[in-house]
């Protein structure tokens, strides 16, 4: 794919935008990461067939607005990984292909959640033959004022 969404609610959504930074630095796919709620007209208009939405839903007291969230994007036709948490909500509800994180305490999910997404953007890079290691025009320190 050349472009990725990443979407979540609540404690989700900094993960969802930290996985888009992450891709794009890595692998130089083009990705934007969204708060869930906020899925209306533009952004919509942008999923289609060939762009995967990648869907964090580790929040149990929001997992059936994300639930709706997904259906809203699949409805679109764009394909949906979700991402939860192993054994929360109805997963028959949810595309069969999806990632899943030991089940914890809800503050927790986003430090687990952030680890399926990094190895995302680092197997994306390396399929796309990116240098991994010494990613273009990303550098360590700050050097402009």
């Amino acid at each position: 794919a050349s472009a990725c969404f990443f979407i979540g609610r609540h404690l989700d959504e900094p993960i969802a935008r930290e996985g888009s930074l992450k891709l794009k630095e890595i692998s130089y796919i083009h990705s934007q990461g969204y708060a869930a709620g906020e899925l209306k007209h533009g952004t919509l208009a942008l999923m289609e067939e060939s762009t995967p939405v990648i869907a964090l839903a580790t929040q149990h007291s929001l997992y059936e607005k994300m639930l709706s969230n997904i259906q809203e994007v699949l409805a679109r036709r764009a394909p949906v990984i979700p991402l939860v948490q192993a054994g929360s909500g109805d997963l028959q509800a949810l595309p069969s292909r999806r990632i899943e994180i030991p089940a914890t305490h809800v503050a927790l999910a986003p430090v687990l959640a952030v680890i399926p997404m990094q190895l995302l953007a680092y197997y994306c890079g390396v399929e796309r033959g990116c240098d991994i290691d010494q990613p273009r025009n990303l550098a360590k320190s700050v050097t402009v004022e």
